[in-house]
C-alpha cells in the first residue's frame, strides 16, 4: 500500500458511566428480541448474465428520511438489549479505568531541533499536540482540539512542524471523516494564520526546506449546480501552498487529467535538495519520480521531475537520502529490499539490503546509518546497517511486541520509536546511534493493568491447504485448558497490513474479566510479505476465510475454547471476513462482531474510495472477478432460515471510507434470516467514522457495548465490578 494510504489503513471522568449506562437504557419498552421490520423491495438486476437480487439497495440512500428513520429504530432496539445486559457497567467502569493513563506519541521532528508531539492525559476526548523549541526545551501545549467550539466533534489528523519550527501545518476532521481541512499555526504565540485548505484527502503534508509553503493533495470543488457526473474523489492535484498567499491559486504541481483516479503524494527530503513524488491508483503498487528542489521559492517548481519507477508494479518508498544517493525500500521481493539509486542514472539500482528472512516493514536514514524494522513471524525487530547495507547491531526489544514508529532526521544521529507489547502500552525510546549505549527509555506509562498476571502465546494452525497461520494467544497465567474459556478471536487478512503483538485497551478489559483474546495473522495480510499478501487477494480471497476456521479450530484442539464460548471479531476488510466466514460455518461461533465491514462485494466499488479496493477484491465488471466476488460476497450469501451466531454489526453514520449502507443491507437479510433465537443487532455510531478520531468516550461506549454483548453470548460470568476492581 503506497504510503498515505497505507497511515489510512493511522472523557469527562466523573460522570462518564452513569451519563453511557443512561444512554443506553433510555426508552426501554419492546423485548430486546423483538426485530425491526425492514421493508423487503423487488430490485434485481442480470450481471454477467446471473440474476441478482438486491432487495435492501435502498438503505444505501443513507441521506433519506426512510433510511434515518429506519436507522433510528435499529439502534433503539440494540440500545435495548445492550443497556440490559447485566455485565455491561463493569465494562463501561473497567474501560473507563484503563484507558484513564497518559498516551504520548513520537514527536514530529524539524531541521531546527523543535518538536511536536501528541498527549492524551488519559479521558481526553482527543490527543492534544504539545510543542518544545529543542529537544532539551520545556514543552508547551500548542494546539488542544477538545477545546475548539464546533458543532461536530473536531480531531486533529495529521500535521508537520516547518523546518524552522516556527510553524506548524495541522489537518482536521470533523467527525472522523477523511475529508481535511488544512490550518497553519504560529507556534510561538499559537495564532492561527488566515488561511483554510479545503477539499484534502489522502494527502501528505510535506515543507519546503526554507520553510515558505508546503505541498498537499487535494481535489476539486464541487460544481455550484447539481452535476450526477461529478465524481468528488477524482482528479486530484498536488499543489504547493506558499505561506501567505491565496490558497484558491496554489500551482498544481502534479495532476493526470488522463487518468482521473491516479492520485499523488510528496515528501520533501531532510536536506530539502529533493522532493518525492509518488503516483497511486489503488492500495498497491506506486510510481516515484523526484524533482531538485531550489531554496528560492520562485525556482522551487521549475526543475524537471525524473522519473525513477515508471511502472505500478509494487510499493516504493525512499527512506533517506545521502547527498545524490536515494535510499529506496521496496516489495517487489516478496519480503523487502532496499536499494540505492542516483537520479542521474535511474537504471541502475544496486541492492542495498537485500531479501532476507524477516520482512521489511519500514526504514529511516537517520545520521547515516539505514534504521530497518522488520517482522519475524508478525513480531518486530529493529536493525542498524551502514550506508552499504552491512549490519550494525540489533537494537534488542523488550520482548515479543511491535515497533510502533522510528523517527529521526539524516543530519542527526538521534533515533526515537515506540515499542508496545499485548500486555504493555506503547513505551518510547531515544537511541544515540553513535553510541553503543542502550536505549533511554523517554515514557513508561501507567496503566491500571497487572501485566505479570497474563501471558502471551504464538502457535500455529494448520489452513485447508496445509498452510500454517500463526494464531497469537493472551490470557491469564492460570487459567484452565478444559475448552471452556470465552475467546475472542480477531483477525484481518487484506491490504497488506499486517496484525502484530500490541496493547489494546478493550483486549485489556476482556482478559481482566477472565477472558482469551486472540489474534490470527491471516493470509492477505502483510506479516509475511508479499506471497503471504497476494495468497489472500482476488480469486484466493477463500485462503483468508479458510485461515480463520482453522484458528478456531486450532482453539479448541488447544483447549482454549469451543463454539459455543468463541466469538469471532474484525473490522473494515475484518468486517468483511468475519461476514462470509459466518456464511460457511455459523456453527463455529456463538457471537460475531462485524464492525465497519465491506459487506457487498458486487457494489462497493460504487460508493467513496471503493474502486481502489479493485487490487486486492478485483473488479465486479470484470467476468472472472465477478464470480468470486458472487461466491464470497457477504451480503448476498446469507442463507434463509439459517441458525447464525448473535451478531452484533457496528457502523458509523461519517464513515465515508467503507459506507454505512454496507451494514444496512447486511442487517437487514442477517435479521430476515435467523432462524434461531440469538439477536442480530445493529449499532450505528453518530457524529463519528471509520475509526480515526473517534473520541475517548465514543471508544467506551461502543467497545462496552461490544465487550458485554460478546460476554453474554459466550457466557464470561464475572461478578459485579469485577473489571474495574481488577484494574484497581
Amino acid at each position: 500500500m503506497h504510503p498515505p494510504l497505507r497511515r489510512l489503513l493511522r472523557r469527562t471522568r466523573p460522570t462518564l458511566a452513569t451519563t453511557l449506562i443512561g444512554a443506553l437504557l433510555a426508552g426501554a419498552a419492546l423485548p430486546a428480541t423483538d426485530s425491526v421490520d425492514t421493508r423487503r423491495g423487488e430490485h434485481a438486476e442480470t450481471l454477467h448474465g446471473i440474476r441478482v437480487a438486491d432487495p435492501y439497495r435502498w438503505l444505501e440512500d443513507t441521506a433519506s428520511s426512510e433510511v434515518g428513520d429506519w436507522v433510528a429504530r435499529q439502534n433503539q432496539q440494540a440500545r435495548r438489549h445492550l443497556g440490559a445486559l447485566p455485565q455491561h457497567e463493569a465494562f463501561v467502569e473497567g474501560l473507563t479505568a484503563l484507558w484513564d493513563y497518559e498516551r504520548r506519541s513520537l514527536p514530529g521532528l524539524s531541521a531546527s531541533g523543535a518538536q511536536v508531539f501528541e498527549v492524551n492525559s488519559g479521558l481526553q476526548e482527543q490527543p492534544v499536540l504539545h510543542f518544545r523549541a529543542a529537544p532539551e526545551a520545556e514543552a508547551r501545549v500548542l494546539l488542544d482540539p477538545n477545546a475548539i467550539d464546533a458543532e461536530e466533534p473536531l480531531s486533529v489528523a495529521d500535521y508537520a512542524l516547518s523546518p524552522d519550527g516556527e510553524l506548524l501545518a495541522y489537518a482536521l476532521s470533523r467527525s472522523g471523516s477523511d475529508w481535511r481541512t488544512i490550518r497553519v499555526r504560529r507556534t510561538a504565540g499559537g495564532e492561527d494564520l488566515p488561511v483554510t485548505i479545503r477539499r484534502v484527502k489522502f494527502s501528505d503534508i510535506a515543507w519546503s526546506a526554507d520553510s515558505a509553503g508546503f505541498f498537499y493533495s487535494r481535489y476539486p470543488e464541487a460544481p455550484d449546480t447539481a452535476d450526477e457526473s461529478f465524481d468528488p474523489l477524482a482528479h486530484q492535484q498536488l499543489r504547493f501552498h506558499a505561506i501567505g498567499s491565496d490558497p484558491a491559486k496554489d500551482p498544481v504541481v502534479r495532476a493526470d487529467p488522463e487518468h482521473p483516479r491516479r492520485g499523488f503524494s510528496a515528501e520533501v527530503s531532510d536536506d530539502g535538495a529533493w522532493l518525492f513524488l509518488y503516483d497511486w491508483e489503488g492500495t498497491r503498487h506506486n510510481r516515484l519520480h523526484v524533482q531538485r528542489l531550489y531554496r528560492d521559492a520562485r525556482a522551487r517548481l521549475s526543475g524537471e521531475t525524473v522519473p525513477v519507477v515508471r511502472e505500478l508494479r509494487a510499493d516504493f518508498e525512499v527512506v533517506g537520502n545521502h547527498g545524490d544517493t536515494l535510499y529506496v525500500l521496496s516489495n517487489d521481493a516478496a519480503r523487502g529490499r532496499i536499494f540505492a539509486v542516483d537520479p542521474g542514472a535511474p537504471q541502475d539500482w544496486r541492492p542495498v539490503i537485500p531479501e532476507g528472512e524477516d520482512v521489511l516493514r519500514d526504514a529511516r536514514l537517520v545520521g547515516g546509518k539505514l534504521v530497518v524494522h522488520a517482522l519475524r513471524d508478525a513480531a518486530s525487530v529493529l536493525r542498524v546497517h551502514d550506508r552499504h547495507g552491512k549490519l550494525l547491531r540489533e537494537i534488542k526489544l523488550p520482548g515479543l511486541g511491535t515497533i510502533t514508529g522510528i523517527r529521526g532526521r539524516a543530519e542527526s544521529s538521534r533515533l526515537y520509536y515506540g515499542f508496545t507489547s499485548p500486555t504493555q502500552p506503547t513505551r518510547l525510546y531515544g537511541l544515540d546511534l553513535h553510541s553503543d549505549a542502550e536505549a533511554d527509555l523517554l515514557h513508561a506509562p501507567a496503566v491500571a493493568f497487572a501485566a505479570e498476571a497474563y501471558v502471551t502465546h504464538r502457535g500455529f494452525a494448520s489452513s485447508r491447504d496445509g498452510s500454517r497461520i500463526p494464531v497469537l494467544v493472551t490470557h491469564r497465567r492460570n487459567i484452565e485448558h478444559d475448552s471452556d474459556n470465552s475467546t475472542v478471536l480477531y483477525g484481518y487478512g487484506g491490504f497488506n497490513i499486517a496484525l502484530t503483538p500490541r496493547f489494546s485497551v478493550p483486549a485489556a478489559a476482556w482478559l481482566q474479566a477472565g477472558g482469551v483474546w486472540a489474534i490470527a495473522n491471516l493470509r492477505g495480510g502483510g506479516e509475511y510479505g508479499r506471497a503471504w499478501h497476494e495468497a489472500g487477494i482476488r480469486t484466493n480471497k477463500t485462503n483468508t476465510f479458510d485461515d480463520v476456521i482453522a484458528a478456531a479450530a486450532w482453539l479448541k484442539n488447544e483447549g482454549y475454547s469451543k463454539p459455543a464460548r468463541m466469538a469471532l471479531h474484525g473490522a473494515s476488510n475484518g468486517g468483511m471476513v468475519v461476514g462470509a466466514v459466518l456464511n460457511r460455518r455459523p456453527d463455529l461461533f456463538a457471537a460475531a462482531v462485524p464492525a465497519v465491514g465491506v459487506m457487498d462485494l458486487l457494489r462497493f466499488h460504487e460508493f467513496t474510495i471503493g474502486w481502489a479496493w479493485m487490487p486486492d477484491y478485483g473488479d465486479p465488471g470484470d467476468a472472472e472477478d465477478f464470480e468470486t466476488l458472487h461466491a464470497i460476497s457477504p451480503y448476498h450469501n446469507i442463507r434463509p432460515d439459517t441458525a447464525y451466531p448473535a451478531t452484533l454489526i457496528t457502523t458509523a453514520d461519517h464513515d465515508d471510507r467503507v459506507a454505512p449502507g454496507h451494514s444496512y443491507k447486511y442487517a437487514a437479510r442477517l435479521q430476515r434470516a435467523q432462524a434461531s433465537d440469538a439477536p442480530v443487532l445493529l449499532r450505528v455510531q453518530t457524529q463519528s467514522g471509520h475509526g480515526t478520531g473517534k473520541g475517548t468516550s465514543q471508544r467506551i461506549a461502543e467497545w462496552s457495548d461490544i465487550l458485554a454483548f460478546i460476554a453474554e453470548h459466550t457466557g464470561l460470568e464475572l461478578t459485579e465490578n469485577e473489571v474495574a476492581d481488577d484494574a484497581r
